[in-house]
């Protein structure tokens, strides 16, 4: 939500606010509350999660997408702020009928419901220019820079991304995106071809060596990531509204196939918390927010088949079995995953709940949990690192650490035990955490409180 009023952006739809119509015969007082709460809705709400409550720079405020935030919990998100996000906090602003109103406004559904299908994800792909017609070498616009030494920026401001050279740290280029671009872009394995998310669905395709928008398709109403698969070939779309994964042509994004994200048992459907490309499996991973599953879906034309229900005899494929293909494993889980991290042979996910107190290990091949993760906080683990690192009695051992979106601390892991070597403790909660393998050095941000302009340095062999 927003402190202040911002203009709509992303998709306008022709609804009332929540799209709720009381059940007995209209008064003058029914007409006089939806009027009220709609406009504190457009004051504090609509700039970050849109007029439409489909989502922006938030996420979209349907029940379908709230199942896991229970009523409770609302009204004290929208009172105290929430952890790790750009929710502020709204008690010093709205009394405490204001935010029941709000609280009971987000959980009514919209009328009709949301429909972004094949049709319209179809109408929406723009075609800028043929990617394989553009010089395939970098041109004159990159000033003989090293095309790999950039520096791709998403200005979150007023929504451009800039081209600087990694050598000069000058500006080289600089376009106008969609609204609300995800952070974190993916690059082909050439690094030749950029691929942006915004939180509103758009997936943009950008050629680095021509400086030009090749494609542009809105997969989604309100979207969590994309990934891009270690052959290039493949962009896979992560959801939040509707509830699905979205898999493009990295060519020309093109619309492939829509994956509902639908539960093994067929009843209930989730939003997706990410999809991560896991290039040595040939395979994406993703995890689901609503239902404890993961799914790897291959990408690998020769992937073998997928075994559904009772199956007699698996070397015979005696039983039902599905083309693997762009088909999801599922990996049934006790409890949700909403960040996830791969480990240096990608066999093993680590992964974290906002509301769990332990992380989990799990097995990819097997599709099991091995193990938990004594993990303080909220960690995030999207942003962790690896490295090899040597004991005090010399022993080299494979360690992965994370920064803590709640706590002011880094988690060194032991990825042979799953034990914690070290908490280092830090100015305030981190996000970012990065390094290079030649460096002995990694860098952590603070994002939150007091201390949130510090970034920290700490050596990789002393953890200090």
């Amino acid at each position: 939500m927003s402190r202040r009023l911002a203009p709509l952006a992303g998709l306008l739809v022709a609804l009332a606010v929540g799209g709720w119509s009381p059940s007995g015969p209209a008064t003058a007082g029914d007409a006089a509350a939806t009027d009220g709460v709609a406009a504190l809705y457009k004051e504090h709400c609509a700039a970050c999660h849109g007029e439409d409550r489909f989502g922006g720079i938030g996420p979209a405020l349907l029940p379908v997408n709230l199942e896991r935030l229970r009523k409770p919990e609302a009204l004290r998100v929208i009172t105290d702020g929430r952890v790790a996000t750009q929710m502020p906090a709204f008690g010093d602003r709205l009394n405490a009928n204001q935010v029941a109103q709000l609280a009971d406004l987000i959980y009514r559904k919209v009328t009709p419901t949301p429909v972004w299908g094949e049709g319209q994800i179809r109408a929406s792909h723009v075609v800028n220019a043929d990617a394989a017609a553009l010089p395939a070498k970098p041109g004159p616009g990159l000033q003989g820079a090293d095309p790999l030494n950039l520096f791709i920026v998403v200005e979150t401001g007023d929504h451009h991304v800039s081209v600087l050279d990694g050598d000069k740290l000058e500006r080289l280029h600089r376009f106008a995106s969609r609204y609300a671009l995800h952070g974190g872009p993916k690059f082909s394995p050439d690094g030749r071809f950029v691929y942006f998310a915004s939180r509103d669905g758009w997936i943009t395709k950008f050629d680095i060596y021509n400086l030009v928008v090749v494609a542009e398709i809105r997969a989604g109403l309100n979207t969590r990531n994309a990934a891009v698969s270690g052959d290039g070939k493949w962009v896979m779309v992560a959801n939040y509204l509707p509830h699905s994964l979205v898999l493009l042509d990295a060519g020309d994004l093109s619309l492939v196939k829509i994956i509902p994200t639908l539960n093994a048992a067929g009843d209930k459907t989730s939003r997706v918390s990410a999809v991560y490309d896991a290039a040595p499996r040939k395979s994406f991973v993703a995890a689901l927010k609503d239902v404890p599953e993961v799914w790897e879906i291959s990408y690998d034309p020769q992937a073998e088949p997928v075994a559904e229900g009772l199956v007699h005899d698996f070397q015979y494929k005696e039983g039902h079995f599905t083309p693997g293909m762009f088909y999801p494993r599922r990996t049934m889980l006790k409890d949700y995953l909403d960040d996830f991290f791969f480990t240096q042979t990608y066999h093993e996910i680590l992964g974290s709940s906002r509301s769990a107190s332990k992380g989990q290990v799990i097995f990819l091949d097997g599709r099991k949990k091995i193990a938990d993760l004594d993990l303080p906080g909220m960690p995030h683990l999207g942003s962790g690192i690896t490295w090899q690192w040597q004991d005090p009695t010399g022993r080299e051992r494979t360690v992965m650490a994370s920064p803590n979106l709640n706590e002011g601390v880094v988690t060194v892991i032991d990825l042979g035990t799953y034990e914690n070597i070290k908490e280092i403790k830090t100015l305030g909660p981190g996000f970012f955490m990065r390094s290079h393998e030649n460096s002995r050095y990694a860098w952590v941000d603070v994002f939150f409180g007091p201390n949130k302009d510090k970034v920290h340095v700490i050596d990789k062999q002393t953890l200090e």
